[in-house]
């Protein structure tokens, strides 16, 4: 196979992992906070935990390593036009989800911590629950714009 073939190919598949990941992530942790169940909504933040380690974390390292090889065997400017803005939007998307990796640690752990004492909820999961919510929009936005940049390839100039 052709090698600049193979690399994107590697770079579709990160970011459909990433946007994969993160819809169904964003879709399990909502529907088990729905149930106000503090052993479900345990269990699956720690699910959740496990696969942003596993899967969304790798594919967040190789995305900008496979992009940055595949622009410069395209030939094109790293920080200009379609590129660059999807570098920024990139950056959004981790502003972003790097508080998000916390607090689904910390709902977890409030969850757990509820199943043990036998009691609900506390108010912090809830207000850490908002935020998590809250940062999501962005991030997820950021991620579909960074799609429809690569698929798209707009040529933009900059604005004087």
């Amino acid at each position: 196979m052709d090698p600049y073939l193979l690399l994107k190919a590697v770079h579709v598949i990160g970011a459909t992992v990433i946007l994969g990941t993160g819809a169904g992530i964003a879709f399990f942790m909502l529907m088990a906070h729905r149930t106000g169940d503090p052993a479900l909504i345990a269990h699956t933040a720690g699910v959740v935990v496990l696969a942003d380690a596993l899967f969304t974390t790798t594919a967040v390292i190789a995305q900008p390593i496979t992009g940055a090889l595949l622009a410069r065997q395209g030939g094109f400017a790293l920080f200009e036009g379609w590129i660059g803005l999807s570098l920024i939007l990139y950056v959004v998307t981790g502003v972003c989800w790097l508080p998000v990796v916390w607090i689904q640690l910390r709902l977890r752990e409030l969850a757990r911590a509820a199943v043990a004492a036998g009691a609900p909820l506390p108010a912090a999961y809830h207000r850490l629950f908002r935020l998590w919510l809250l940062l999501g929009f962005p991030a997820f936005a950021a991620v579909l714009g960074i799609v429809w940049l690569m698929v798209a390839k707009p040529a933009l100039s900059a604005v004087s």
